[in-house]
């Protein structure tokens, strides 16, 4: 395993605006935040790394014709994205905070190079979470507002290049971020308008809170549920995001990626298939979701469970995964809604001691868990009561004290590896935004219908994962 190499030389930092032949461009535009985006208000940034292979990349051919063909496509994309370009903010006269877009108002693009070892970063094998972090800026935070997006793009002479992407996560979800960067792609290498697919839609009409449910999810988040609005508004702290615990220290969290293929999740599958079926103790028995996704946080949150076992026995283990209601609305939303449309699924009872009375074996009994989340999903059409319920969970000392939240973070529809911005696909995405102890979800690469899984660790905690996550897959039958 590798020491964390050198940090990346910042060669410039540049701005770029929405290109203004658009008459949008010239005016202001504002975009009201929803109760779906409040959930998410306070929450860490959304931070990803797209590496692209080119070996015959020089720095100079990188500044003179990669760089300006990525800037000018950027503002393309900007004037079908304008809330990117603007901040989040609380004006005087709005009655709860918005995303305002001025004329002039630009998106940061920092431009690096770094002689890090491209392949290891690219790769899935195990290495210093801290070597990428450099890689991904950071959001422009003050007490009058933040930034949505910021960028970087470093490259890695005669190996490729990255694009790190950092977005605000009360102003847009993980859908919202990939489309953007299909967008992006598409015009850097398409000379047409944007199809109507990545097109964002931005009406907020569709989504009635008549009772003002935003507001005080805001409140929850800021501390004081039963605050007014003007002394939220006057909060100097109101902007800074709410920072989850580390899952270890710096230096030694190591950062590694897996891959489920399909049919190991076949085999998964008939593996916990055979096993509820054999089980006598439940009658009747619910049917089990035994979707990809399922099996394999169930595989992979077992794997961490015996991993962490010995250090982390009187810590609490949470399941917890996204929802997207996009299609679970009535009539469903578009599939280009542009902002958040997601909630949380969460179970705050301790899986490790759950697990304990069980007469299943712990992945089976893992799959029944998350198989009873799925169906309350399913049954939910309202995800008020469960955001209100789970902010007021992770804003309590209690839960964050001594837990481990397993959460999921990404999701394998999304189609991060089809992103070209006309240097081929992706040689590797990653989601830096997992130390807390989440894990992230992408389609194979390969296309092979298989998920990859990538998690943040202590190194002899991701030795023992590595060890467990290849045996127990051997071992199934």
């Amino acid at each position: 395993m590798a020491s964390s190499p050198n940090l990346p030389k910042t060669l410039e930092v540049s701005h770029v605006a929405p290109f203004t032949a658009s008459p949008e461009t010239t005016t202001h535009f504002t975009l009201p935040l929803t109760f779906f985006d409040m959930i998410w208000f306070k929450c860490p940034p959304s931070k990803r790394l797209f590496f692209y292979s080119l070996p015959e990349i020089t720095k100079h051919a990188f500044l003179d014709s990669l760089l300006p063909k990525l800037k000018h496509s950027l503002s393309l994309t900007l004037q079908y994205f304008l809330p990117l370009a603007g901040k989040l903010t609380w004006p005087q006269d709005s009655p709860k905070p918005i995303v305002l877009y001025a004329p002039g108002d630009v998106v940061s693009v920092y431009v690096a190079e770094s002689d890090a070892d491209f392949d290891l970063l690219a790769s899935n094998h195990a290495f210093q979470a801290s070597a990428v972090r450099p890689l991904v800026p950071l959001l422009h935070v003050s007490e009058t507002g933040a930034s949505l997006i910021a960028l970087q793009i470093t490259v890695f002479p005669n190996r490729g290049f990255s694009i790190g992407v950092t977005t605000h996560h009360a102003v847009l979800d993980g859908k919202s971020a990939i489309m953007f960067m299909k967008s992006w792609a598409y015009l850097s290498k398409e000379d047409k308008p944007l199809l109507p697919e990545l097109t964002p839609f931005y009406d907020r009409t569709i989504i009635k809170d008549p009772s003002g449910f935003d507001m005080k999810l805001l409140n929850i988040w800021s501390g004081s549920p039963g605050t007014t609005s003007s002394d939220c508004r006057n909060n100097p702290k109101l902007f800074e995001v709410f920072q989850l615990p580390s899952s270890g220290e710096s230096s030694d969290l190591y950062r590694a990626t897996f891959e489920l293929s399909r049919s190991d999740i076949d085999k998964l599958r008939q593996r916990v298939s055979t096993s509820w079926d054999s089980s006598t103790h439940i009658s009747p028995k619910p049917k089990l979701h035994l979707s990809s996704f399922a099996l394999t946080y169930a595989y992979v949150f077992n794997c961490i469970l015996k991993a962490t076992e010995r250090d982390e026995i009187t810590k609490k283990v949470l399941l917890a995964f996204p929802v997207d209601y996009r299609n679970r609305f009535t009539p469903p939303v578009p599939e280009n809604y542009f902002g958040n449309f997601v909630g949380g699924k969460f179970n705050f009872d301790d899986m490790r001691e759950t697990l304990l009375g069980r007469k299943e074996d712990s992945l089976t009994a893992l799959v029944v868990k998350i198989s009873a989340l799925i169906e309350e999903m399913g049954k939910q059409n309202d995800p008020k009561k469960e955001a209100e319920k789970i902010l007021l969970k992770l804003c309590s000392t209690s839960t964050s004290e001594n837990s481990r939240h397993i959460g999921v973070a990404g999701s394998p529809r999304f189609g991060e590896y089809s992103i070209d911005f006309g240097w081929g696909r992706p040689k590797k995405v990653a989601i830096l935004s997992i130390e807390s102890g989440s894990i992230s979800m992408a389609e194979s690469k390969d296309g092979n219908g298989g998920i990859e899984v990538g998690l943040v660790l202590k190194k002899h905690q991701m030795d023992l994962f590595t060890f467990v996550f290849f045996t127990d897959l051997t071992n199934i039958s």
